[in-house]
């Protein structure tokens, strides 16, 4: 049986962005629990189809046996061959919901928490070969610097890469609980979850390279959605809604639009929604996942060349 392991996010105005047609064919970059893949199919016809990626092993236990449905077991970032592959060249919509499920942090031996003791893991792919452990142990302490900066958005970063490389020299890292007491006394008393928080999302960006992924997913829609396709993508951190936000504005990740000769924008989308669509308290209260979610919603408006 399958086990849809959470509520999807803001799944009524996902369903709306994608305006999905009976006979069209759709892409559900992030199956996971297959909620969003689930409501997509009730409301396609018999001649529609749904492709899906997931690369964690845990998602297989989700596929829908469906006739319309293909899975496929990869990286979104490998989106355009897996879709010429499957005869999908080009599609009428592609949804992302980028966060990560309870079902992961609710797993230990995943190490994507900081709420329990377990391996320093984090791979959203159980076949990668880095891990969060490798990441701790083996980074200079610039490096590290720079993505608990960067991806964490902590300001005492080099601080806590310092604290990290010292006591790496001692003991290498292999569990969650020896980073969460060592670095603890270094996080401000009243922002400590928040703060633990960000550090273990800095360290699972850079071990799934998510933000990489996302910008190559991104830069493919630009040949594989078909001109009126939808684009909706869900995010829920800073790093991923500025990416998003600037490619659906201008058809690059530095939201620099280009105009014509005679002054008017160059892009090749249009907005759905020109401000993000959030929950609302009653979703929020039923699913405190969508709490810090925001939907963007393009339709690809001409071909790239």
């Amino acid at each position: 049986m399958a086990n849809v392991y959470h509520t999807p996010a803001l799944l009524v105005p996902c369903m709306e962005g994608l305006q999905i047609k009976k006979n069209g064919i759709y892409v559900d970059v992030t199956f996971g629990g297959g909620g969003h893949s689930r409501e997509i199919l009730n409301r396609l016809g018999e001649n529609g189809r749904l492709i899906a990626f997931d690369q964690d092993l845990d998602a297989l236990q989700n596929v829908i046996q469906d006739k319309r449905f293909t899975f496929v077991r990869s990286n979104f970032r490998f989106l355009s061959n897996f879709l010429k592959y499957h005869e999908a060249d080009q599609v009428d919509g592609i949804l992302a919901d980028l966060g990560v499920s309870f079902h992961h942090f609710d797993e230990a031996e995943r190490g994507f928490s900081f709420r329990f003791d377990g391996a320093l893991d984090m791979r959203m792919n159980q076949k990668a070969q880095l891990t969060a452990a490798e990441v701790l142990n083996t980074y200079s302490e610039e490096k590290l610097a720079d993505l608990l900066f960067y991806y964490g958005e902590l300001s005492n970063a080099r601080k806590l890469a310092s604290v990290i490389v010292k006591a790496r020299a001692d003991k290498p890292f292999s569990q969650i609980g020896d980073l969460v007491s060592l670095t603890e006394p270094f996080l401000g008393k009243d922002k400590q979850k928040k703060d633990l928080a960000r550090l273990f999302q800095a360290i699972r960006i850079e071990v799934n390279h998510e933000m990489d992924a996302l910008k190559a997913m991104l830069q493919q829609t630009l040949t594989v959605l078909k001109p009126g396709g939808r684009l909706v993508v869900l995010t829920y951190h800073s790093l991923e809604d500025r990416l998003v936000k600037n490619f659906m504005k201008s058809g690059n990740f530095e939201g620099k639009v280009e105009q014509d000769f005679f002054g008017n924008r160059k892009s090749p989308f249009r907005l759905v929604n020109n401000k993000v669509i959030v929950p609302d308290d009653a979703e929020i209260e039923a699913n405190p996942r969508s709490r810090s979610a925001k939907l963007r919603i393009a339709e690809k408006i001409e071909n790239e060349q």
